[in-house]
């Protein structure tokens, strides 16, 4: 019973976001984190207990990955890659430096400490980014094909350094590897040929297919001690072009993403924050967060310029976001002994705001204008 009330609690929730996010034109995600925020401080609404809230939210997140991934376009990964690769350097780089060392050196945090600060702060949330392209309908235009590209880069430097610094693979990760490397080569001709059997058929094969080979990846992921996500995002990008050619099985996975699995990981995202942990850490939440968003902005804008010349803010502020792999980080953290629950609480806050204000002010005064428009 308990369950089922969480459930059509979070549901209504979801609905109310998608309203709220169709009258104030801001994208459903942060509604959503929004009212989780709200719900969890203020409703009593909590998920203690319930595991298969923390479990079907992580899910929500490896297939809004993969979806990221599948949305990359590689011909123009290919032609940008100088400038994918130079903005997702910097954008891990950035903000990694910068944290590391004002939690270090200003905030007197441990080394490890310090370390998983610069890791948590240094992402872009690829979940965020992905979603408000697809809404805003930018991400089949060049400036969304980059900023995905690069989100690739940022979040695979993300999940390097996380895996090398602390995680400790076990004898799984050659299982992982030969399983990720496997798939990329192996499954976009296969899903081609079983596409093109499979189109009108009844009972979506196809779209349980992909699910079950990203579930397939994630297991194997999990085994050898590495976020999820990564393979996902990986095998997204192997897929890409096939997917290209069959939107309409792509579309299918992401109504089905969107509309089921992605509220939970953004609801649940908000029912993490306290507010009162925020008011005790006011002042170094602001300065977290100062420092994560500034050292992306100071970095990415005279980057993007110079190699770009067009959209340099809007670019910047979506590559400034931070949600899965920041989470995924403070967790592990917190888990590990590596960071108490006051530093989670701040990082959590700081992570979880940094998808929040960016967006909004990119969305807001920054958004580039549809090709079609007059200027």
């Amino acid at each position: 019973m308990v369950e089922w009330a969480l459930l059509t609690i979070l549901l209504g929730l979801a609905v109310l976001a998608s309203f709220v996010s169709l009258r104030l034109g801001v994208s459903v995600a942060i509604v959503e984190i929004l009212l989780g925020v709200v719900a969890g401080n203020y409703l009593g609404v909590s998920s203690a207990g319930q595991d298969w809230l923390p479990f079907v939210a992580g899910i929500g997140s490896v297939m809004l990955t993969f979806l990221a991934g599948a949305e990359i376009d590689p011909v123009a990964m290919r032609a940008t890659w100088k400038e994918s690769l130079s903005i997702g350097v910097v954008s891990f780089l950035a903000p990694f430096l910068a944290a590391w060392w004002f939690t270090y050196l200003v905030l007197a945090w441990s080394w490890q400490a310090s370390l998983l600060a610069g890791v948590a702060l240094s992402t872009t949330s690829v979940a965020v980014v992905y979603v408000v392209l697809v809404e805003s309908g930018s991400s089949r235009t060049p400036t969304g094909k980059l900023i995905l590209s690069a989100c690739f880069v940022t979040d695979l430097g993300t999940a390097l350094a996380l895996s090398v610094l602390f995680l400790r693979p076990n004898e799984y990760l050659f299982l992982l590897l030969a399983a990720v490397i496997g798939a990329t080569l192996t499954v976009p001709k296969l899903f081609d040929r079983l596409f093109a059997g499979l189109k009108g058929r009844a009972g979506e094969t196809e779209v349980k297919l992909l699910f079950f080979l990203v579930v397939v990846l994630g297991a194997t992921a999990q085994l050898s001690g590495v976020p999820a996500v990564l393979p996902a995002y990986i095998l997204g990008l192997a897929l890409a072009s096939v997917l290209d050619q069959n939107r309409a099985i792509l579309l299918k996975l992401r109504s089905l993403t969107l509309a089921l699995l992605t509220p939970f990981f953004f609801l649940n995202a908000g029912l993490n924050v306290s507010t009162a942990a925020i008011a005790t850490g006011a002042v170094l939440i602001v300065a977290l967060f100062g420092v994560k968003v500034g050292a992306k902005l100071a970095g990415l804008l005279p980057t993007v310029r110079s190699l770009v010349g067009h959209d340099a803010t809007y670019i910047a502020l979506l590559m400034s976001t931070g949600l899965t792999f920041g989470t995924i980080s403070s967790i592990y953290g917190l888990d590990a002994g590596i960071i108490d629950q006051f530093q989670f609480s701040v990082l959590l806050t700081v992570v979880i705001a940094s998808a929040i204000v960016p967006t909004v002010i990119a969305q807001t005064w920054f958004r580039p204008l549809p090709p079609d428009s007059p200027t």
